[in-house]
């Protein structure tokens, strides 16, 4: 896992037999999991742990918005690249660009926004003061 620039997070995959279809392809909505273990770990990194936002600042995000292109397909025991990229913080939002890759092939491509929302109510919240800090320090480094 390592960070690009400012805000370009790496994260390896591994793709195992459970992860493919009939065909020996990983199944399509499967790269929807790889994006969401990426953008876990890319807050991990940042210090930022879900469960515990959800105990301290009473906090989710959930994603509201996903369209993926797919361009080539991976296969069992590929070694996967997944790159997350912040394109934009509102106050509640976050946007990213995700892209699977297979050392410098792109596999496939995803544009996805995540909400902060109320953990008991899932109603929309602004982004915690802490974490929009966090955020944008780690777009500044």
């Amino acid at each position: 896992m390592t960070s690009e620039n400012h805000t370009d997070f790496i994260f390896p995959i591994r793709v195992y037999y459970e992860d493919t279809d009939a065909g020996g392809v990983v199944f399509y909505a499967n790269y929807l999991k790889f994006f969401e273990r990426a953008r876990t770990e890319w807050l991990r990194h940042l210090g930022l742990h879900q469960s515990v936002l959800v105990e301290q600042a009473n906090i989710l995000f959930v994603v509201t918005y996903a369209q993926l292109d797919y361009k080539r397909p991976a296969r069992l025991d590929d070694a996967l690249l997944i790159k997350t990229q912040i394109k934009k913080i509102g106050k509640a939002s976050i946007d990213f660009e995700q892209i699977c890759m297979r050392q410098d092939e792109i596999l496939v491509r995803c544009d996805i926004q995540i909400a902060c929302v109320n953990a008991q109510t899932f109603k929309i919240s602004p982004i915690p003061n802490f974490v929009h800090s966090i955020l944008l320090s780690d777009q500044d480094n």
